[in-house]
């Protein structure tokens, strides 16, 4: 279920306060955030903006196809590295 319209996106505030402050300065360094659940707006494009996965922070640099999604999307909390093997044991025959 999307968020109301009337509400708008939702966006943590000290996130948007340092793309904007960027975004006058012509500035792009890296910005360091825990909010996962930023939604991604149009003034974000071109930045890129760390986001935390648990264990460290993921670089996720922000394209045009990027905007309506949330950062959280982009930064995987959980790495797969395959179902168990079974030990072969070597026999003489």
């Amino acid at each position: 279920m999307s968020r109301s319209i009337k509400k708008g996106p939702y966006v943590h505030e000290s996130l948007l306060k340092k793309i904007d402050a960027m975004n006058e300065k012509n500035d792009k360094k890296v910005i360091k955030t825990w909010s996962r659940s930023s939604t991604i707006l149009p003034g974000f494009v071109g930045h890129t903006i760390a986001v935390h996965d648990g264990r460290k922070h993921v670089p996720v640099y922000v394209t045009e196809d990027m905007v309506g999604h949330k950062l959280g999307e982009f930064a995987p909390t959980r790495t797969y590295r395959g179902h168990g093997h079974t030990e072969r044991s070597s026999s003489l025959r």
